[in-house]
This record gives C-alpha cells, structure tokens and sequence, in this order.
C-alpha cells in the first residue's frame, strides 16, 4: 500500500498565485526543480546528496506520483516536495522570475509519432519560461535516448544561445558507472542498447 506524506505531496490549492519556494520548504536555499519525476529515483538520491538544497519534482501521472510520494516520505527527506500537475502549465503560471537554481529533464517523453511533435515539452515557448525563471547562472539539465528529439532540443538551445551556454554536464548522485541520469528508465535502455545523450546549459 502507498502511503500519501502530506509533508511530501502538495496540491495546488496549497498556494495562491506564484509558489514561494521559502514557504512550501520552510526554509531558504537553491532551489532545483525535476519535470517528469517518475517514481522518484533522482530525487532520492540527490536529495540526500544535497540536504542544503530544495528539491520540487514534478510528474503527471498519477501512479508515479503516488510511489514517488511514498518513497521520498519513508526516507523522510524533508528537502523534497512533489506535485501531481502539468508541468508546463505550473512553470508558466506558477513559478516565479529568477527563482530556480536548476531543471532537471531527465528521459522526456519523446511523443516519436510526426504528428504528436507538438507535445514535446521542450519547445521554444515552454523553454522561454525555463530561461524566465532561472536566476543568472541558473542550470538545465537534460537527458534523453531519443536521436530525433536530442537533435530538435539542440536546435531550440542553439537559438538562445545570447541567452544560454553550453556547459559540461554533471553526472547526478545516484549515477553509477556507465550512466548519465541513474534512472529507471536509463537502466531499462542501457541494457537496450540505446544511445543515451546529454546537453547541459547555463544561464547568462
């Protein structure tokens, strides 16, 4: 059985407008936020990496959010928040300028079919909010196994590059040997075979 840690999960209703990060943490620090956070394997280990930073994941589906919630409460980590929500829709309406130290994006959902392009998160409007809400020297960080969806995330950076620099990727705290990300889904396309690829930027 799951359990829900209400210390763990918060619902929109738990704040009015923009999040404030120093109130659903309780406290002040680098904040980095993970889009997509599945059942919680980065968050765990970087989390206990960094007890100093604040972590928020965000993930979409229902049953990865429940084990994720379940999961990071039996450590109890008190650094980590997740949200059940729309992770564009939060970003753009909820997150305020110059307030995130880090994105984590870590094996999108790649929407391969030609005519489901256009729901890839990483796109020019959804990056502009990114960009808007990163503090100066801010971070994103990204992974995928996807060619296609690399080499069009690559041309949406490239064309904020007065914005953005290219910067070396830093392997994240659960990452064993031979990975980039540590996650579930790496693992599972590791013994796939698949082409894992990394781009890391900084903001100007």
């Amino acid at each position: 059985m799951l359990k829900d840690y209400p210390e763990i999960s918060i619902k929109s209703e738990d704040f009015d407008g923009e999040v404030a990060f120093e109130r659903i943490f309780g406290r002040l620090g680098p904040v980095h936020v993970e889009i997509g956070s599945g059942k919680g394997t980065f968050l765990l280990y970087q989390a206990r990496a960094q007890p100093s930073d604040n972590f928020l994941g965000i993930e979409w589906a229902n049953r990865y959010y429940r084990y994720a919630v379940d999961r990071i409460g039996r450590w109890g980590l008190t650094n980590v928040r997740i949200i059940r929500t729309d992770a564009a829709g939060f970003i753009a309406e909820s997150v305020s300028d110059d307030s995130v130290d880090c994105f984590h994006i870590y094996f999108p959902d790649p929407w391969p079919k030609k005519r489901h392009h256009k729901r890839r998160f990483l796109c020019p409007a959804n990056l502009e909010h990114l960009i808007r809400c990163l503090k100066t020297d801010g971070q994103l960080r990204i992974v995928t196994d996807h060619t296609d969806y690399f080499e069009q995330i690559q041309k949406v950076i490239t064309a904020e590059r007065t914005r953005l620099q290219e910067i070396d990727f830093i392997r994240p705290a659960g990452a064993e040997e031979g990975e980039w990300a540590g996650t579930n889904y790496e693992r599972k396309y590791l013994k796939d075979q698949r082409p894992i690829h990394t781009l890391a930027v900084q903001k100007k």
